[in-house]
């Protein structure tokens, strides 16, 4: 009996003891610590929240295979970094190395598995040279400089068709866009311009043939429809001009610029021309400003562009330039 009881305090003393022993270990682990083998010290833990698409993909971390599939949480890491690999079949695999932070979630939930197979289709039915797509129209543009002609068909390929002829004697194409009423196009070259119609009804005085623009006393660098699919905004290397696409338009110009090949985009929503051009300051130095032209679609406005001086119009940070 004296033995039995001897046991019992022994086993009683002994669970004190695993219990004070144990206890920093169970607080740590209740507050979202956990015993870093590395440092030999408690630390905050993190997790790793993956989210793949599609879902299913099997989990790897650090190699060892995680039982659940994404979407899924990897909780009470300790801080560090970790490689992960996500695996589904019939997808390309997807590696990573992922840093996790104490007490805080990575989240990995932007991660698309694509296909080992994926879904290409070819749209052309004949050979071409570059391609213009059209998403509001839901048309794609193909351009054969080889034998001068312009096909369209819809997003699939279909309704493939040929809708206008290059002109003959057109130099090799630099560029080319469609207008805003998807009537016709420009094309152009250092020296020429060229209009093609695709549809002659309309309201202006267009021309069944081809309309031509002649440059030679300049280098064209880029081309621009206006959003009336009637003017073109023109970069050479001297000049921002606007022109109408019509037989024997006579560009009127804007801006006369410094450098020799201004970058440029053009905003046909608000029909704004953005440029870059050189200046010279009072102490010889050369910069780059940066220029916007507002070019109104207000036709009464370009009316009065094509009438009168440019000088006499206001173009702000413009004054000088070129002087």
């Amino acid at each position: 009996m004296l033995n039995f009881q001897k046991i019992r305090s022994s086993l009683f003393y002994f669970s004190v003891f695993l219990f004070f022993i144990g206890l920093p270990f169970i607080l740590a682990f209740a507050l979202g610590y956990k015993f870093n083998a590395r440092t030999l010290r408690f630390s905050k833990t993190g997790l790793i929240y993956i989210k793949t698409q599609p879902d299913g993909a099997k989990i790897y971390l650090n190699g060892k295979l995680m039982p659940a599939r994404s979407p899924a949480s990897i909780t009470e890491l300790v801080p560090g970094v970790y490689k992960i690999a996500l695996e589904l079949a019939q997808h390309y695999p997807w590696r990573g190395e992922i840093d996790v932070e104490a007490g805080k979630a990575s989240r990995f939930d932007k991660i698309i598995l694509f296909p080992l197979r994926p879904d290409l289709a070819q749209l052309n039915q004949e050979r071409f040279s570059s391609f213009r797509i059209d998403t509001e129209k839901r048309a794609v543009y193909y351009l054969d400089q080889e034998n001068k002609v312009v096909y369209k068909s819809n997003l699939d390929g279909g309704n493939f068709e040929d809708i206008a002829g290059l002109p003959d004697k057109f130099a090799q194409i630099t560029g080319w866009d469609i207008s805003a009423d998807k009537k016709k196009m420009f094309i152009f070259n250092n020296h020429q311009i060229g209009v093609i119609f695709f549809d002659t009804g309309s309201d202006h005085d267009y021309s069944d043939s081809p309309v031509l623009l002649d440059y030679s006393q300049e280098k064209i660098i880029n081309v621009f429809w206006h959003s009336d699919s009637y003017h073109l905004i023109v970069l050479t290397n001297k000049y921002v001009q606007v022109v109408e696409s019509r037989p024997r338009a006579l560009p009127i110009n804007l801006v006369k610029l410094n450098k020799e090949e201004a970058p440029a985009f053009y905003d046909a929503k608000e029909d704004a021309l953005y440029f870059s051009d050189s200046q010279r300051s009072p102490n010889g130095s050369i910069y780059n400003n940066l220029y916007k032209l507002e070019l109104n679609s207000d036709l009464y406005l370009l009316g009065i562009l094509m009438t009168q001086p440019f000088h006499a119009l206001n173009l702000k940070g413009k004054e000088g330039l070129g002087e």
